[in-house]
């Protein structure tokens, strides 16, 4: 972004230090200069940034002139540039390779950013400037971005009372804290509570590969001779549909159970307790009885109670499903002489018993088929290749954060560059848990940017040479997270603010979503599926197993994640504050309440480690996945209908979903693809749950 032509802020007002976040990058699209940014400089771009943007918003605020769309929109959208830049590249160092000094910074900042933006967004000179443009003389995205901001301002409390005002800075200050503290706590309890075993006999059935990792790892954390097992951020544990040992997935299971409610420095309960009340005093200081009313009200679902209609009309074909799964897995464990009641800790290995029963398929037998970079690029680029003729080309001249991120530059299909994609596959102590796509850069017409974007992840890393073998969910939550970039790279806008993801959360995750179908598409899957060590492409008969277990164990899948997504809206929804208990009782009552407290089948996130919604701003949204996968299972059954994962297709994709950003009703543009309203059918019959 550039400065406004009318602020005279000279380059000798910067701090004499010579830093690289406050300088437009000079590599290709500004790509950012990570071999020259170092921890010290954060801080005092912060400063710089903070005063320049201030500054920046009273010139506007304070113009005598008419307010006019250039004047006073488009100044705010182009106002922020050395923030945006330090805040865009601090963001993504802190949540995929921080340190205890970007820790600090992030809890003493976090604050300091939300009085930031309570300073643009309730102050009331700039607000009337805004509802004084005449927006329906305005049309195209001058209009849309006015309309967003003007939305924007009201939500933030704009038409509130100055006393009213003076608290809601106080409660976002107090929220920023404490969303802050609960990250930086989780990541500490993910590292207090890795799983440490004494012999290598503790994970049998894990792969000779895999206990060497297991062995490294806890080397490096200066635990010699154990084996280490790293948390992910779910309440299960990718290892425990391996292990043989039934003491050693009880140990893992509950140590990331109650990873974050040992009374210790990663105990988060108290920061959560503390969010959902101050939350809550936000919504009904806005007018609105709950957090949830007021946090939908731009959403898709619009109100509380569509997003929980929607969950409730798969939760009860979704339970039902999974107490039948869990008999036939009890079958099994009884049919063993294993005398005893199936527990969350059986269900994945069990689980892949019964598969193996149904369908003739073990997860063994497909992962060699699952290289990672051969995922990459013969699987995932190769359908964006398939689907939208966009190619990419490995690029190692542009530095990186990390010694394991890889840079791609990616090529439109009249073979023009378009953007700048970087990965982070491997899971470290200091990078959050989970799998995300962030941008560096965001497209815009009128800046002339381009997009750059990172899609981390978590794998495991191999050592002492061996490959990089993933499972086929985590094959699915690459094409994911590609899914996300693909809306990103195809961002059409003239403004940052409408660009590619930056939509609501209940349709964000549907392009993403439909990517995903593309991994078991015939043609991509026989390119990418090559066996490690044999090079030999999968056979159609495991082919043919893989799709037709494709809704083995879809109750357990879909009932957790709808746990989730309930325990979200149900801290959320509370409309007296004298309803909110501790922790651990709210959430057994509201899953209780609901008829989603099935002990088989736990919330795929329990309330302690519930990161999407205590920092990651899915706070009322996580019902989003469900919401955006209905969206999603009503175009691919179009997709079906129509050729299936087609270049034309994609085409079609690309024109009404993919490119257009937050610039259109959104609504709208999904009917216009798919020629009706969303329905909940298709997701039943996707996920088996009609049965």
């Amino acid at each position: 972004m550039t400065l406004l032509p009318n602020t005279h802020i000279s380059a000798q007002n910067k701090p004499a230090i010579n830093n690289p976040l406050l300088q437009r990058s000079s590599l290709q699209y500004q790509a950012p200069p990570f071999n020259l940014i170092k921890n010290e400089h954060f801080k005092p771009a912060f400063e710089f940034g903070l005063k320049t943007n201030d500054a920046e918003v009273a010139q506007i605020a304070d113009n005598t002139e008419k307010p006019t769309f250039k004047n006073t929109v488009l100044a705010l959208e182009l106002s922020g540039v050395d923030l945006n830049r330090a805040r865009t590249i601090f963001g993504n160092l802190s949540g995929s390779n921080t340190n205890a000094e970007l820790q600090k910074l992030d809890e003493e900042y976090a604050p300091i950013f939300a009085a930031h933006n309570d300073k643009i967004y309730l102050n009331s000179k700039l607000y009337q400037r805004f509802k004084s443009i005449d927006v329906q003389m305005l049309k195209g995205e001058d209009k849309t971005l006015t309309e967003y901001y003007l939305q924007k301002f009201e939500l933030a409390g704009a038409n509130l009372s100055d006393d009213d005002k003076k608290q809601m800075k106080i409660i976002n200050g107090e929220l920023a804290t404490l969303s802050t503290s609960f990250g930086n706590k989780l990541l500490i309890a993910r590292k207090n509570n890795a799983v440490f075993f004494d012999n290598a006999s503790d994970l049998d059935g894990l792969s000779s590969q895999e206990i060497d990792a297991a062995k490294m790892q806890a080397l490096e954390a200066r635990h010699e001779g154990q084996f280490m097992i790293s948390l992910q951020n779910t309440t299960q544990q990718p290892v425990l549909q391996y292990l043989t040992n039934r003491k050693s997935r009880e140990k893992i299971f509950k140590m990331s159970w109650h990873r974050a409610e040992n009374n210790d420095e990663g105990d988060t309960r108290e920061t959560l307790e503390q969010m959902v009340r101050l939350r809550l005093k936000k919504a009904q200081l806005m007018g609105k009885n709950s957090f949830a009313e007021w946090k939908i009200q731009d959403q898709m679902a619009k109100t509380p109670e569509a997003a929980m209609e929607l969950l409730a009309k798969i939760a009860a074909p979704a339970v039902e499903k999974a107490k039948r799964e869990a008999e036939e897995i009890q079958t099994i464990i009884d049919a063993q002489k294993g005398s005893f009641k199936l527990e969350p800790w059986d269900w994945n290995f069990y689980a892949e018993q019964v598969r193996k029963a149904k369908y003739d398929l073990d997860e063994s037998e497909i992962k060699p088929y699952f290289e990672i970079k051969t995922v990459l690029e013969k699987g995932v680029f190769f359908a964006a290749k398939q689907m939208y003729g966009i190619t990419f080309k490995e690029r190692t001249d542009l530095p990186v954060y990390h010694p394991d991120v890889v840079v791609y530059e990616v090529f439109d299909k009249d073979g023009s560059s378009m953007a700048i994609y970087y990965l982070d596959f491997y899971t470290r102590d200091n990078k959050n848990g989970g799998a995300w796509m962030s941008n560096f850069v965001d497209q815009s017409h009128y800046l002339k940017q381009k997009p750059i974007i990172v899609n981390v992840y978590n794998f495991a890393k191999p050592v002492n040479g061996n490959p990089s073998l993933i499972s086929f969910d985590d094959v699915t939550t690459m094409f994911h997270e590609f899914g996300h970039t693909l809306h990103g790279l195809f961002a059409n806008q003239q403004y940052v603010s409408l660009s590619g993801t930056n939509v609501p959360r209940d349709y964000v995750e549907f392009p993403s979503q439909i990517n995903e179908h593309a991994a078991l598409d015939p043609t991509v899957l026989k390119n990418y599926a090559i066996h490690y060590a044999t090079k030999k492409v999968i056979p159609q008969e495991l082919i043919n197993k893989i799709l037709k277990s494709g809704t083995f164990n879809s109750g357990y899948n879909v009932t957790e994640l709808l746990a989730a997504a309930t325990l979200d809206m149900a801290w959320h929804s509370v409309t007296d504050e004298n309803d909110f208990k501790p922790t651990l009782v709210f959430e057994k009552e509201a899953l209780s309440k609901y008829g989603l407290l099935v002990d088989e089948v736990p919330t795929r996130y329990h309330s302690p480690y519930f990161a999407h919604i205590f920092s990651g701003g899915y706070s009322a949204g996580y019902y989003a996945y469900t919401w955006s996968k209905t969206l999603d299972y009503n175009v691919y059954d179009w997709l079906k209908k129509h050729g299936g994962m087609t270049r034309e297709n994609g085409e079609r994709f690309r024109k009404y979903i993919l490119s257009v950003g937050n610039s259109v009703d959104l609504n709208q543009a999904f009917k216009d693809f798919v020629g009706h309203e969303m329905e909940v059918q298709p997701y039943l019959d996707n996920e088996g749950l009609s049965e």
